[in-house]
């Protein structure tokens, strides 16, 4: 692997000013025992920025930084940041993305987003009482009125910002509320993780893991049903999808961006997904600690993982190394024959490796925990991932499909779009390919 591939950089580790009852990466303090100061340092903030810069093949560089939480390190860092990435820039582009919890962004953060075009990840559940069920402070007491605060001063100041929300066992059950909320605060790019954590067995509890098991994307390990009480039901995922995209494909195709719709549309036009979980191989999204160690991935930040450290090995050399080649060959090679035969396998591919722990209907190891939830997606989806395709494909704009729904029966949820030779439902007494449905 020598091009393609993308590095979430955690310069604060896993510190962060929130107790999220189920962030994964809190328990990455064990990973790290002896260490007092978790913060990037100089000489690896510096050496990060020029190997990576050096490594990309294209005239633009995406810089994408995570936490724990960030705006830990304060506005310094980050403008320390900036001045590495121009020195080092060598003609290209440089863009930076930043993931934040939003409890402490304030007027110095915005305007220094705003100034250097930090496009801003700001993490919220829905509203007040279900983003308070799960995501608290040190303290336990509620994040959201912060959270808020700080959404409202990226607005103010101009900054580009996206919503992530994690689908948790409560949030799930709520979907429109969740989805009509993000759109009131004004969201207008969003994203949805699924939260599937499954419970350490007392083993790996001994070697200093918490709740989070790591994941063998070579299918080694002895799948297990036994997830975390705040997990997402195997099956609410999809009902929780469905119901949002039922609303969003009548009423905000073009105005509103969700990215798992805008990806599943890339597949549907034979695109390949821009989404690791859902591409066919992966491998090319990998993840940086604060100290340099370079990990596989994001969520297989464990010692089995760890391709080395930026300051005694170079980047390229470890992300076009054996062992992570064979990483991103394996969310291939051990698909298990039931999902390599699945109808929607193109639009799926056995989503993110970390999820495959469940059995087959015929015993086999390696189904991915929310397969009953992507099964109903997509193929709740096809008729009008069909027809934005073919508007696409004909050079119209896939936001055309919402007149035709809204001259169909409105309570249909999954309306039959017209074949290429039938009359146009616009009412031109045209065939479809001749009309909305041709060029």
């Amino acid at each position: 692997m020598n091009h393609g591939f993308n590095i979430l950089a955690k310069p604060v580790g896993p510190i962060c000013n929130l107790n999220c009852k189920y962030c994964f990466y809190l328990e990455k303090e064990k990973l790290y025992p002896d260490e007092h100061k978790w913060r990037m340092s100089d000489a690896v903030l510096a050496e990060y920025i020029s190997q990576y810069i050096q490594a990309q093949p294209g005239s633009r560089v995406d810089f994408a930084w995570q936490g724990g939480e960030p705006t830990l390190l304060g506005v310094d860092f980050f403008r320390k940041v900036v001045a590495l990435q121009k020195q080092y820039a060598q003609g290209k582009r440089i863009s930076n993305a930043l993931q934040t919890n939003g409890v402490l962004l304030n007027t110095e953060w915005c305007r220094f987003f705003a100034e250097h075009g930090f496009l801003i990840g700001l993490s919220l559940d829905g509203p007040r009482e279900l983003h308070d069920r799960y995501r608290v402070d040190k303290s336990g007491n509620s994040s959201f009125e912060d959270v808020v605060r700080g959404l409202e001063l990226l607005k103010r100041e101009g900054v580009e910002f996206n919503t992530l929300t994690v689908v948790h066992r409560e949030n799930s059950q709520r979907p429109l509320e969740v989805y009509r909320f993000l759109k009131e605060i004004g969201s207008k790019f969003i994203q949805f993780i699924p939260l599937v954590e499954r419970v350490a067995p007392p083993a790996l509890k001994v070697l200093g893991f918490g709740l989070n098991e790591p994941p063998d994307p070579a299918g080694n390990q002895a799948p297990t049903s036994q997830v975390t009480s705040w997990s997402v039901p195997a099956e609410q995922y999809g009902k929780f999808l469905c119901a949002i995209f039922d609303e969003w494909v009548r009423r905000d195709i073009g105005s509103v961006f969700v990215q798992l719709f805008d990806v599943a549309l890339q597949n549907w036009m034979g695109l390949g997904s821009s989404l690791c979980v859902f591409a066919e191989k992966c491998g090319g999204a990998l993840a940086v600690e604060h100290n340099g160690d370079l990990y596989s991935c994001d969520h297989y930040v464990y010692p089995q993982y760890r391709l080395g450290n930026i300051l005694n090995r170079g980047l390229m050399e470890m992300v076009s190394s054996a062992q992570q080649h064979r990483f991103g060959e394996d969310k291939l090679n051990t698909l298990p024959d039931y999902c390599q035969k699945c109808e929607v396998r193109f639009a799926c591919n056995g989503e993110c490796p970390k999820h495959r722990f469940m059995r087959t209907p015929d015993g086999a190891a390696g189904l991915n925990y929310l397969c009953p939830s992507y099964k109903r997606f997509f193929k709740h989806v096809d008729p009008h991932m069909r027809a934005m395709a073919e508007l696409l494909r004909n050079q119209r704009a896939p936001a055309e499909l919402m007149e035709l729904l809204r001259r169909e029966d409105p309570g249909a949820l999954a309306p039959k779009m017209p074949g290429r030779n039938d009359r146009c439902p616009c009412g031109s007494g045209r065939k479809f390919k001749q009309c909305c449905g041709g060029t």
